[in-house]
């Protein structure tokens, strides 16, 4: 799914008082992480993931690994801090229009 700049801050202004609800610790991605953030896309939609990694350009991996394996959407990624998109079939969060 592509979205909008409009659509991108009307999300980034949502998440703004969420609270990560999925950490990676020194594990990295497993499956049993990919799973939890899945469950809370489902539930939510609209997720922050709390990423630990000093290494940029494994960061960077890990988020697009996210990205991919969810099938959802990145919103932003700021410091250490993703924020993650995926619409439900209930489309709990309202889009506005794309033009």
């Amino acid at each position: 799914m592509n979205l909008t700049t409009k659509q991108k801050q009307h999300l980034k202004a949502l998440a703004h008082n969420l609270k990560p609800v999925v950490l990676l610790g020194a594990n990295g991605l497993t499956e049993g992480v990919l799973a939890e953030i899945d469950s809370a896309l489902n539930h939510h939609e609209l997720i922050k993931v709390k990423v630990a990694s000093t290494d940029r350009e494994l960061k960077n991996a890990i988020v697009d690994a996210i990205v991919r394996e969810t099938q959802s959407t990145k919103v932003q990624l700021i410091g250490h801090v993703l924020i993650l998109f995926r619409q439900s079939e209930e489309m709990k969060i309202a889009l506005p229009r794309a033009k």
